[in-house]
């Protein structure tokens, strides 16, 4: 059995133990939500108590919290950045802080809020030491689990923050730039990327764009 295939059968074994889910569609998912009922009200808590002890990569053993992400479970809007922050790990709240708060207002102007149309996580799901970026071996670990929350919430669009977001999520290497302005898909998922709020209040002169960007998030979702 080859690395990949492990690797599927040990996710599936810490998720659902050793009951065994099957599927004759050739595109079934990766990694199945297929025992946690979508119409169930409670789905992202269950799956949030399922993978909230993850030790698949060296992050876990650092984190102070398992960031799952938090919103409204029914959102149209998906909102993900690239792994949580010091605030975030101490809270495990995704996007807390002065980055965070930004981010409530520029949601706001659009007329929706945390828990009103959004949910709001991250592609890692542990703080990576001193913010460094996602190495690879990470974000395959952890990467399953935001499929599972996506297949969970069905949102009919994603919003990328910053560029690592962006390019991980895409698979590219490309700068923020060539990828703003741009309706990308991901997990069959329509996906724009725009900046992350951390680095509009480092340079304010790019809110203008921010907001461009937010506009157009608006007329997609309304």
């Amino acid at each position: 059995m080859d690395g990949d295939k492990k690797k599927y059968f040990r996710q599936l074994e810490d998720l659902y133990g050793d009951e065994i889910f099957l599927s004759l569609n050739n595109n079934a998912e990766k990694f199945p939500t297929g025992l946690i009922k979508k119409d169930d009200p409670n789905r992202l808590s269950i799956f949030k108590d399922k993978i909230k002890n993850c030790l698949k990569c060296d992050l876990g053993n650092l984190r102070k919290n398992f960031v799952f992400g938090s919103g409204d479970p029914n959102a149209s809007l998906l909102i993900i950045g690239e792994a949580p922050g010091e605030q975030e790990d101490l809270s495990g709240e995704p996007f807390v802080g002065r980055a965070g708060k930004l981010l409530d207002k520029m949601l706001l102007a659009i007329n929706r809020s945390r828990n009103n149309d959004v949910f709001i996580c991250n592609v890692l799901k542990c703080r990576p030491p001193e913010n460094r970026d996602p190495k690879k071996e990470e974000i395959d670990e952890c990467e399953p689990y935001l499929i599972n929350q996506i297949d969970l919430i069905q949102p009919k669009l994603i919003v990328a923050l910053g560029r690592i977001a962006g390019k991980t999520l895409l698979g590219v290497e490309k700068s923020l730039k060539e990828m703003r302005g741009v309706l990308h898909k991901y997990h069959s998922r329509s996906l724009i990327v725009t900046y992350h709020p951390a680095a509009l209040l480092r340079n304010p002169n790019w809110k203008h764009g921010a907001w461009e960007d937010f506009k157009l998030i608006q007329k997609l979702l309304d």
